[in-house]
């Protein structure tokens, strides 16, 4: 039977990175509404047209154009399976819709791993980054410091900080976040489907809690 996964965590708890891996592990199908959106604009297919339109209006895209979206690539070969769905859905209305389009199918969501991270290591990790005015090489002040703080080890020319990657900007994108996920976390907290990862570990084991999660 094919297993429907919904994986829950905010920008920095590494859900695009434990999604790659338990692709890799399980053999579901990794649907990325980011990736979707990219591939449908860039195949200039009738939904990618539609979504570009909007866009280059500055207007958000609409619940049924995403659905839309997400229901022709589940309908393909590779998610046989099952899939493993992030940053989709990403509000009730879209989980509803969720429920129905994989209830035609004979089926419904099967877990949701939500990784939790504490708000101060999110920062951290999210705002750690600095880029080489030069050459654009992007350095960590936790995971690949430069030799020389403010320095790039490649050319010497100064570190700066983006804008998106301030302490003040990633404590707005995080509450941004939790505004409109806090909906989504209680629905499926109420339907018992709802299981909290711990996120501040290794990878490997974070990946271990989520593929023990995944097998029950």
């Amino acid at each position: 039977m094919a297993k429907y996964v919904v994986l829950l965590g905010s920008p920095g708890a590494g859900k695009g990175t434990q999604a790659d891996i338990l692709t890799k592990e399980t053999g579901l199908a990794h649907i990325s509404t980011g990736d979707l959106f990219r591939e449908h604009i860039a195949q200039k297919t009738e939904l990618g047209i539609l979504a570009q339109s909007l866009m280059d209006k500055g207007e958000f895209v609409p619940d049924d154009l995403t659905i839309a979206m997400v229901k022709e690539r589940i309908s393909r070969a590779d998610c046989e399976q099952g899939v493993i769905l992030d940053g989709f859905p990403r509000n009730p209305v879209q989980a509803d819709a969720t429920k129905l389009m994989l209830n035609a199918m004979g089926s419904s969501v099967s877990v949701v791993p939500y990784i939790i991270v504490p708000e101060d290591v999110l920062i951290q990790r999210l705002s750690g980054r600095w880029t080489c005015r030069n050459s654009g090489h992007v350095y960590h002040t936790m995971f690949s410091p430069p030799e020389k703080e403010g320095i790039c080890d490649l050319c010497g020319a100064e570190l700066y900080q983006r804008v998106d990657d301030t302490v003040e900007t990633v404590k707005k994108r995080l509450r941004i976040y939790m505004e409109r996920t806090s909906p989504l976390i209680d629905y499926y907290r109420k339907q018992g489907k709802l299981v909290e990862i711990e996120g501040d570990q290794p990878i490997d084991s974070v990946t271990k809690d989520l593929l023990a999660t995944l097998k029950k």
